[in-house]
């Protein structure tokens, strides 16, 4: 990155007189996001706020359209907004190129998705540890963080086993631990038991909060899942584009 791009991200960051709110590490200000066609107009989110502190839990629900993956795909980089703010750590989201993108992605988030998003064709350890390699971290060094976390999250005795050789349970397993691979300091997860089984379903979840709990992440879930949302710090609920 240049200098004034390094400028930018930095005094966009929670600051007000050379202070940063550390322990502030998602702001959103009057977010608004639209979708517009030849047919229609949609405003998805309107005046959107939402603060979210170092450590918390916070699980967002609401009914299907409400926008709920549409503004952690905001918050991931992965979708442009209309207007309004969006500050996660030192990063001004709305106003990063895509080399920017990446590197935040990469430094500052973990996402997990309704679908583990494993590639096929590498083994549960390989894709574990491939972030880290991207990041820049020495394979070795790589490996044995993504043993420890596969570990963590049961599935080290599957380590080498590739995607296709693991249920659906195990796979998510293995999306959360690669999740953490980079020690991000924001969970992402976007109904991440939601293509599983009732059993595996409460599994995963209680997997996924421990774990964030363990290595102290916070984390922001969008889920459908009313039992899942009960073990979060805070419930939102996304109504008519804003969170209540």
């Amino acid at each position: 990155m240049n200098n004034l791009a390094d400028k930018r991200i930095i005094e966009n960051a929670n600051c007000k007189d050379n202070f940063c709110d550390s322990e502030t590490v998602l702001q959103i200000t009057n977010l608004e996001k639209k979708y517009v066609s030849d047919s229609e107009n949609l405003t998805v989110l309107h005046d959107l706020n939402l603060t979210v502190k170092k450590g918390r839990k916070t699980v967002i629900v609401g009914e299907s359209g409400s926008g709920k993956s549409t503004l952690l795909n905001i918050i991931g980089g992965i979708d442009r907004f209309e207007s309004g703010s969006v500050i996660a750590g030192k990063w001004d989201v709305g106003n990063l190129n895509e080399k920017q993108i990446s590197q935040y992605r990469s430094h500052f988030l973990g996402l997990i998705f309704q679908f583990h998003h494993l590639l096929k064709d590498f083994t549960a350890l390989e894709n574990v540890f491939m972030p880290a390699l991207i990041a820049g971290v020495p394979k070795k060094t790589a490996i044995k963080q993504a043993e420890q976390l596969l570990y963590d999250v049961g599935v080290y005795d599957r380590k080498n086993h590739l995607p296709g050789q693991l249920s659906g349970g195990e796979r998510q397993r293995v999306a959360v631990a690669r999740s953490l691979i980079n020690n991000p300091s924001l969970i992402l997860a976007d109904e991440p038991t939601g293509n599983l089984d009732p059993a595996n379903a409460e599994k995963i979840g209680n997997l996924l909060f421990s774990m964030v709990e363990k290595y102290q992440k916070t984390l922001i879930l969008v889920t459908h899942d009313l039992n899942l949302a009960k073990s979060g710090d805070e419930q939102l609920r996304i109504v008519e584009g804003k969170l209540q």
